[in-house]
Parts: C-alpha cells; sequence; structure tokens
C-alpha cells in the first residue's frame, strides 16, 4: 500500500529554510532572540497581552495546571473528545479528569452538561476547540464565574478560530497553542501559551525553564553576565531559535493558509451536502473556525461497510486519512482507571465509531481535493445498504 496523497504536508519556503540556516550560523540555537520575536509576532497575531513560547501544547496545558494551587485529587471538567495529552496533563498532577459528553454537530464538548459535573473538588474546565470550531464560550465562562473555577482552553487547533469576532487566545485563564508538524502553522515541535495577566506570565515564563530566574539568552547578553537563580522547581519546556525561526515565517502565512484551509473545506461540503451516507460537521453562527481538520462522520446505518473498512479503502486508494479521535473514556487507561463505559458517553461513543478526518491543508492542489471527493463518493457508492 503507497501513499501517494499524505493526510498532511507543511508548506515551508525559503524563507523559513534561510532564517534557520541563519540561526545555525549565529551560533545561538537554544531560546534567544529569535524565540523573542516569534513570541512578539504570535502576541500580535492573537491581540493578548502575553504569548509565551514552548516546546509543545502539552508543555502549556501541564503549566497552566501546575502553577494552581489545587490539591491532589481536584477536579478538572473536560472533554472525552481529544488528544489523550488534554487528560494525560491532569493525571500527572494527581488531579481527576472528570469527563462531560459533547455536543452533536461540533463535536465540542457541551456546555450544558458541564453543570452536572460539577462537585465540590471541581476546580477548573477545559474546553478543547476541535478542529477550530470555538466551543460556547459564554456559557462556560459563565457557569465558571458562578462557581468560582478557572479556565484552561486547549486551543491546539484553534490558531485562527474566532468566538464572536474576538480570536481564541484573549479569554480564558490561559490558553495553549499547537506548532506540531501537521497544525495550521508549524514550528516542527512547539507551542505557545497566551494569558493577559503580567504576573502569571511572569511565572510561566520561569516554570518554562527549570523555574531559573534568567534564560541563557538573558545571563549571557550585552548587560554583561547575570547569575540565575532557581525560584521553584520547574519544567524544560522552553522553544529553541531553531523551531521559532520556522514560526517567524509561518505566522506571516497564517491568513493565506486559512483562505485555502476554508476553500477547500467549502469545496468538501459542497460535494458532500447531498450524500445520506455522510454527516458533515456544522458551523455555529457564533463561530469562525480555523478548519484545521476536516472531519465527516459516516451514517453506518447506511453503509454495509464498518468506518474502519472505510479507511482502510481510502488508504489502498493512496489516501492518507486519521480519526480524531476515539474518545478517551474508550482507550484502556481512562475506562480502566476511572470505571468509564461506553454509555455514559454515549455522543462522544457514537462519533468515536463514525468519524473520518480527510486531507486538508494548504499545499493540496484543487486535483487533490477533487481526488479525495470522487474517491468518498465512490467507496460509498460501492459499499451502499446496511450490513
Amino acid at each position: 500500500m503507497s501513499i501517494d496523497l499524505p493526510f498532511h504536508r507543511s508548506w515551508l519556503e525559503d524563507d523559513e529554510i534561510n532564517e534557520v540556516v541563519d540561526t545555525l550560523k549565529s551560533g545561538w540555537m537554544t531560546t534567544g532572540p529569535k524565540t523573542q520575536r516569534f513570541e512578539e509576532a504570535f502576541r500580535d497575531f492573537i491581540g493578548c497581552k502575553h504569548a509565551i513560547a514552548l516546546n509543545s501544547c502539552t508543555a502549556g496545558l501541564n503549566i497552566s495546571i501546575a502553577l494552581q494551587n489545587f490539591e491532589p485529587g481536584d477536579e478538572i471538567i473536560t472533554t472525552p473528545m481529544t488528544f489523550p495529552a488534554t487528560a494525560n496533563v491532569i493525571v500527572l498532577n494527581n488531579f481527576k479528569p472528570v469527563f462531560s459528553d459533547i455536543e452533536k454537530g461540533t463535536l465540542n464538548i457541551d456546555p450544558n452538561g458541564i453543570q452536572e459535573k460539577i462537585t465540590s473538588r471541581t476546580r477548573a474546565i477545559m474546553p478543547v476547540h476541535y478542529a477550530g470550531h470555538p466551543c460556547d464560550m459564554d456559557t462556560i465562562e459563565a457557569i465558571a464565574e458562578e462557581k468560582g473555577l478557572v479556565i484552561f482552553e486547549d486551543a491546539a487547533h484553534a490558531l485562527e478560530t474566532k468566538y464572536k469576532g474576538k480570536k481564541i487566545g484573549n479569554m480564558g485563564h490561559a490558553t495553549s497553542f499547537s506548532f506540531y508538524a501537521n497544525k495550521n502553522i508549524t514550528t516542527g515541535e512547539g507551542g505557545m501559551i497566551t494569558v493577559n495577566d503580567d504576573a502569571l506570565a511572569e511565572k510561566i515564563r520561569v516554570y518554562r525553564l527549570h523555574g531559573l530566574s534568567r534564560d541563557a539568552w538573558k545571563r549571557y547578553g550585552d548587560n554583561g553576565y547575570a547569575h540565575w537563580q532557581l525560584e521553584r522547581p520547574g519544567f524544560k519546556y522552553n522553544m529553541a531559535d531553531i523551531n521559532a525561526a520556522l514560526g517567524i515565517h509561518q505566522i506571516k502565512k497564517a491568513d493565506r493558509f486559512l483562505k485555502l484551509r476554508k476553500e477547500y473545506s467549502e469545496r468538501y461540503d459542497d460535494a458532500f451536502k447531498n450524500i445520506d451516507e455522510i454527516e458533515t460537521l456544522e458551523i455555529k453562527d457564533y463561530a469562525e473556525s480555523a478548519y484545521h481538520i476536516y472531519v465527516i462522520a459516516l451514517r453506518l446505518d447506511k453503509l454495509s461497510i464498518s468506518r474502519d473498512q472505510f479507511l482502510n479503502a481510502l488508504q489502498a486508494s493512496g489516501i492518507g486519512v486519521a480519526v480524531h479521535f476515539i474518545a478517551l473514556h474508550l482507550q484502556p487507561y481512562y475506562a480502566r482507571t476511572f470505571n468509564l463505559k461506553p454509555e455514559d458517553f454515549p455522543v462522544a461513543t457514537d462519533y468515536s465509531n463514525r468519524i473520518i478526518s480527510l486531507p486538508l491543508y494548504p499545499k493540496m492542489t484543487h486535483n487533490q481535493v477533487d481526488r479525495v471527493i470522487n474517491t468518498v463518493i465512490e467507496i460509498i457508492n460501492k459499499n451502499k445498504g446496511a450490513s
């Protein structure tokens, strides 16, 4: 089986390559001037007060939680329809993830289900903006304010996402973004955390590098040598200038990339809108999506094959595919540790068995988008009818 139309391919041009080469020639490759440039560009792009570069989105989520004065066993409410990192950071900080089911159509956490999950141990809500569609933040913020809860946003999919005209990254307590290879912009590996609180931003900067009061760039700067002090035990989460060199130019192209993602998503929508065997995701009136991934949900009662057989057929045709996600309550660790059953979250369970992510990235051509469309429809036409 040979995949000639991959699920994702990054768009890197000479400006990124030249910036990396310049970094290598400069002799300064760890956190330094280019990381600072990327942070400033990202801050301006989002419109927040502080943008702090990290080595992953997971690092941002972990720092957000670790800096709180929660007690072991305290609870954080989140969605089961997410990558494991979202809940893993909760567990690894000795807190308890409490899942709330998702809403149909967007696959985001259903805000109407959050309230019933709150207990005396609840300390925070962690919404995930699935596929680039924003969660219903007004409702979530109202619940958090009423109950005195903190909000940590997982915006791994949500670089250009807007909620009621405002970019994600300006709401909640802290927002974490991802620049992994398949994200809307990439630094290879990397992440960013945005906050509007000056004191919190300073704590994050210290915590991202072992808890040291000064990073290497500050210690060896033009103002003479400066000793560091250990403020508190921290992590090794800083972004390197080699990665930031990519980000400096990728962020300039985010709007151009988004325009293409939207165009291709609308092309998919138009092709699939009258296909009874396919459910496409919806965009709410309050939302402007980042179009991070394009997800279809198969109506399996109208097909004679399973979702996994459908995936295999797409791959056999040379098209790369993915699944975002098989929900966490169905994963062995979370099911076993927290005694979770498929019926506990029926909407997430249903979609976990039916969803497929199709290729969606700016470097695709119109012919490639059409090839995906035609192949999906061909597989459906060959496998109509209940099994």
